[in-house]
């Protein structure tokens, strides 16, 4: 009797402890459940192909991007292609916040420095308190250091500049597919001709369809609104791939426009794809951890 007691206790005490652990356990589910969970990886890089994306970099870290694209497809064998000719911007992205970056980059075509801020003020999330969309907030400034194209005219150093502002409204919609809208506004202190208007509005759109684990399509376009004649300037379209191989992503890419930051494509594109005036590209984007990243 008494080895039945002592049994029965001894099964109740193991009961009581293994129902304990399932009662802690579906605590720590519900608790994890329950917790708001910011939506990451839309895009795999702070660029979509020409335009920003609305990923931004961790705190701490360094993002250095090469940007090469080659002449145009269409100047035929002699020039393999295009292949003769190349043009690039090479930049450097920092995460100070992992909700603000900053950049710093240069390009050759028009001898043009370029500096941005990026801040996401709203991140897409899921769970309590959940938004369905991320806006992200820039504002950029370019700098052109080629020689004045007239010096007979009184030049300053305000002329070589332009600006632009920049909201990205995006979505994360799946594990494979992401999309995003951006209304840009830019300003030119000095423009070519004394037809064309300082102030150009465009609305860009940007896209990633996941193909596989390292591969995804995508694209972006910019639709150019009010301030520039458009017999003369086309809309920049580029359509691409990443892929990822480790620390790098590697893209590959078609585009219309020889310019690589918001001022040069946005308001420089006279390509046209009708007329097969595209220009084979690749952008590297390799990041580095300077600091331990933190949630802020």
């Amino acid at each position: 009797m008494k080895k039945l007691i002592f049994g029965l206790l001894l099964l109740s005490l193991i009961s009581d402890k293994l129902l304990a652990q399932d009662n802690l356990l579906s605590l720590i589910e519900k608790d994890s459940i329950g917790q708001k969970e910011h939506v990451k990886n839309a895009f795999k890089s702070t660029r979509v192909i020409n335009g920003h994306s609305m990923e931004l970099l961790a705190r701490g870290v360094l993002d250095v991007r090469i940007l090469h694209r080659f002449g145009e497809v269409s100047s035929g064998a002699n020039n393999l292609f295009g292949l003769d000719q190349a043009n690039m911007r090479f930049g450097f992205d920092y995460g100070i916040l992992n909700s603000l970056t900053v950049g710093i980059g240069r390009s050759n075509v028009g001898k043009e420095w370029d500096g941005f801020l990026k801040f996401r003020p709203i991140w897409q999330s899921k769970g309590p308190g959940a938004f369905p969309l991320s806006v992200i907030l820039i504002s950029g400034i370019t700098l052109s250091t080629q020689p004045w194209n007239d010096t007979a005219r009184k030049n300053y150093f305000s002329s070589r500049m332009g600006f632009y502002n920049e909201i990205i409204i995006g979505r994360k919609f799946s594990e494979r597919f992401s999309f995003q809208l951006s209304p840009i506004f830019v300003h030119r202190n000095v423009v070519p001709l004394a037809t064309d208007k300082n102030d150009v509005y465009a609305l860009g759109i940007g896209t990633r369809l996941k193909l596989s684990k390292r591969m995804a399509f995508v694209a972006d376009y910019h639709y150019i609104i009010q301030g520039l004649d458009k017999t003369i300037y086309k809309d920049p379209l580029s359509l691409g791939f990443d892929i990822e191989t480790g620390g790098h992503v590697f893209q590959l890419h078609f585009s219309n426009s020889t310019g690589m930051n918001e001022k040069s494509f946005i308001t420089g594109t006279t390509g046209s794809w009708a007329k097969g005036e595209i220009r084979f590209g690749f952008n590297l984007s390799r990041v580095f951890t300077i600091s331990n990243p933190k949630k802020l």
